[in-house]
């Protein structure tokens, strides 16, 4: 399956990054696998990354997993959010239409699900507790020497040295994963990593399919979150397992950047602060230092089906992004209410927030004026606290 192998550094980290801001939202998840096979011949990464791009692809994949999560202490919480006690599901990906993947949750106390999509380069998240769905294009692939072109083990090479400039890596550690021989390399981020302490990545030496992937955060050296395959096959999987779509009344958030009218009346991407201002119909927070950190980017989104705003400061998994929207008819007064997790209280000026704090990062929303707030990070609570009372 080559779209799972060739995938780009700058698609692989946007995912990566995706894949972090729905951790800290509640939605995300890490791969892990394990078991008693034999374990490859050692070797350098650069050949082993390249043994893996030269593999054979497979027809498919499906597997079953088991999900758990310790990424937040449920005992500090009010309620109970049925994927904080763990979950069951499945995983497809297929070689079609530019590369599938699907990933089902089942929350074992509620059956509430999650569900994660993606088809090329869109995707496509649904959380069943909250009845949210994020959904965003992920960033173009870049025209790395021609499509199918396998690098040399010199460019890979390369690549390591250069990436080596900002991210600790590993070499291919020779593995045993789901009983089967794979190689696993942790990376680690040289500055600005928040609170994420590293990252493991492994595949199987035969044919290069990834199956074990792991986050641990700087604090903890057991993962934050895993999910297991219990049971895995390389065969095709049938198209009609990737036609899903979300419930109807399941509210959305846009996260591509939104068109707004240009000044000939031409569709154009609202970024700046001047632009976004003018497309919002609220009044737009974007101070140019927020905690300490200066303002990097302001650019429009859609949210449940409007123009909203986001707005970040800093650079690295350390940074802080605040999305921006109009609050819904009496949404001051509704927070909080929504799926089954009562978040603790803080008091954000003259209004209340609620903050979810985890092993990774930290959220805060709350409502004032007509417009609603998340502030969200890598970072400590106090510093999405302080984020929020600059705004």
């Amino acid at each position: 399956m080559n779209f799972l192998r060739r995938i780009s550094t700058r698609r692989l980290l946007s995912i990566c990054a995706l894949a972090l801001v729905l951790v800290i939202g509640g939605t995300a998840v890490a791969l892990a696998t394990s078991g008693g096979g034999p374990k490859p011949p050692a070797k350098p990464l650069a050949n082993a990354v390249h043994d893996a791009l030269e593999a054979p692809s497979v027809p498919g994949i499906s597997a079953e997993v088991h999900f758990t999560n310790n990424l937040i202490d449920a005992s500090s919480l009010e309620g109970k959010d049925p994927i904080l006690a763990g979950a069951t599901g499945r995983l497809w990906a297929s070689p079609a239409g530019g590369g599938k993947l699907r990933l089902e949750l089942q929350a074992e106390e509620s059956g509430n699900d999650s569900q994660v999509l993606i088809e090329g380069s869109h995707f496509q998240v649904y959380d069943g507790t909250s009845e949210t769905v994020y959904e965003g294009t992920l960033p173009e692939e870049e025209d790395e020497g021609g499509e199918g072109a396998i690098p040399s083990i010199a460019k890979i090479q390369q690549e390591i040295d250069h990436l080596g400039k900002h991210v600790e890596l590993s070499g291919a550690i020779p593995s045993d994963v789901a009983g089967k021989a794979a190689y696993t390399v942790q990376a680690a981020p040289s500055h600005d990593g928040g609170l994420l302490g590293r990252v493991e990545l492994a595949w199987d030496a035969i044919n290069g399919i990834p199956l074990r992937a792991a986050v641990y955060s700087s604090e903890s050296s057991s993962p934050v979150l895993e999910l297991e395959a219990t049971g895995v096959s390389f065969e095709s999987v049938s198209e009609s397992v990737f036609d899903i779509s979300p419930p109807a009344e399941a509210k959305v958030i846009d996260l591509s950047p939104a068109e707004v009218k240009g000044p000939h009346g031409n569709p154009t991407k609202a970024v700046g602060a001047a632009a976004v201002g003018a497309a919002v119909d609220f009044p737009l927070a974007a101070p140019q230092s927020l905690a300490g950190l200066p303002q990097s980017e302001v650019r429009a989104i859609e949210v449940d089906g409007k123009t909203a705003a986001l707005v970040t400061y800093g650079k690295g998994l350390g940074g802080i992004a605040v999305i921006e929207s109009k609050s819904e008819p009496a949404g001051e007064e509704a927070g909080g209410e929504e799926g089954e997790l009562g978040l603790p209280k803080v008091v954000i000026g003259d209004v209340k927030g609620e903050e979810l704090d985890t092993a990774l990062g930290s959220a805060l929303r709350f409502s004032r004026e007509g417009v609603d707030y998340i502030v969200i990070g890598s970072v400590p609570p106090a510093a999405v606290e302080a984020a929020a009372r600059g705004l």
